[in-house]
Parts: structure tokens; sequence; C-alpha cells
């Protein structure tokens, strides 16, 4: 798939840049507000869901307060190199420079300055049935093994602000122990997404997003597409961001 934000484009020697479905979904879904400052994106890759998540919040502080605050900071972390120097290129080239940064560490070395308004992860997960074709992708999902959806949730429930969430994207069949790991961590879930590309398939995707207080989960269903085409719900979440 090839991705373009409407308000500016990203390139380098892969122009223009080539993201998963995934990233597209969870950085589009994933709920800002308008009091976030520090995000943190686990596994950032190409940088896709930071970019996205910076263009929301963008978006949101000009409807609510006129101006873009200085104190907003984006961060990507990722264990893969080339990933994080593209990235990086991606991340200077968009119209929020200043306040996107990427850090080649794993998660369980990384620690935050500040608590974290939104944690964004589209983890990598490693199955025998999944293997990665590309050598490199291969690599970064081995070397990732040990940052599972528990891990996440940990490191979550230790930084997270008061009112802090933590939103990922995972196989759908992951979501009765994902939900348990969710409770067993001392988070619970707000929202559930589940994502089927075609109204014939089951579920393939679940967009989960959790947070300190228990005040109910927001459970809906989204189809990507029906008879070859984008379905509207699916065009009404991407649309502010594909070209």
């Amino acid at each position: 798939m090839i991705f373009r934000f409407k308000r500016f484009s990203v390139s380098n020697d892969r122009s223009p840049m080539k993201v998963n479905t995934d990233g597209v979904l969870l950085g589009a879904a994933a709920s800002v507000n308008q009091d976030d400052r520090i995000v943190l994106d686990v596994g950032t890759g190409t940088g896709v869901i930071a970019l996205i998540i910076a263009q929301k919040l963008y978006d949101l502080s000009l409807s609510v307060n006129r101006e873009w605050p200085d104190d907003v900071r984006i961060t990507g972390i990722d264990v893969d190199g080339p990933a994080c120097e593209e990235s990086a290129e991606n991340f200077g080239k968009s119209p929020w420079p200043d306040i996107l940064n990427v850090k080649k560490i794993p998660l369980s070395d990384y620690i935050p300055e500040k608590e974290i308004d939104l944690i964004v992860s589209n983890p990598p997960y490693f199955e025998k049935s999944l293997k990665a074709p590309d050598e490199r992708r291969s690599f970064a999902r081995h070397s990732c093994e040990g940052i599972s959806y528990a891990d996440l949730i940990s490191f979550s429930k230790r930084y997270l602000s008061p009112s802090g969430r933590l939103a990922l994207i995972l196989p759908a069949v992951y979501e009765t122990d994902l939900l348990r790991c969710g409770r067993m961590g001392g988070l619970f879930p707000s929202r559930i997404i589940r994502i089927s590309t075609t109204a014939a398939k089951r579920p393939s995707r679940l967009i989960a997003e959790f947070s300190r207080s228990h005040f109910g989960m927001d459970v809906k269903t989204l189809l990507i597409s029906e008879d070859g085409r984008y379905t509207e719900d699916y065009r009404k979440i991407t649309e502010p961001f594909y070209l």
C-alpha cells in the first residue's frame, strides 16, 4: 500500500512511503485528547502511526485552542536501525519535525522522562504461520519477539498518566487473551474495534484501547470493503490522511 498525507508528502529512496493497513487504521482510530502532550509509538517502523497522531493532535489543537502547544512530544522507538533512519527522515519532512523524534532502543530499556498520555503500537508478532518473507522484517519480528502485549500492558501500567491510554492493533484471535492480560495488568478496555476485510470473513484484526479507569467498553465493528470498494466507514476513518 502506498501512503501520502494530505497535508504533506514524505519520500526517500523508496518514495513514496510504504505502510500497511494496520498502521494506518491504528493511527486513524486511536483516540486523542486536547490535553495529550506526551505520546509514544512502540515499534514505529516508518513512523506512519506517529505522524498520523501528530496530524490529529495538530488539527484538534487548532480547532479548540487556535494554537499549537509547544510542549507536545511524540517519540517513536524501534530496535531496527534502518527503520529508525526511515522514520527519522519522514519525521524531518513533516510539518512537525520539532515534536517528533525516534530512538533505536527496545521497550525493555526505554525509560520516559515524563508520564505518557498515549501509547500506540502495531506490535511485531511472530508465529510459524505468519513468518515475514523479507529478511529485515523477519529480523525485526524476531528481535521484538519479547515485546508481547503483556509487556506493553505492564509498561503502560507503570508509565501512563492518570488519564493516559494504550492503543494497539493485533490479530483478532488474541482478543480473549489480550483482555484477560489487561485486567490482570491493572488496565481496563475502553474501546474495541473488530475489523473484517469483507462481510463474508470473520474479523482478522482487533484495535483495543486501554486506560486506568473502568468506565465501560465501547465495542464496534469495521468492514474495510464491500462489493469491491472501500466502505464509507473505512473511508471516513482514513480519508483525512490519504491523498
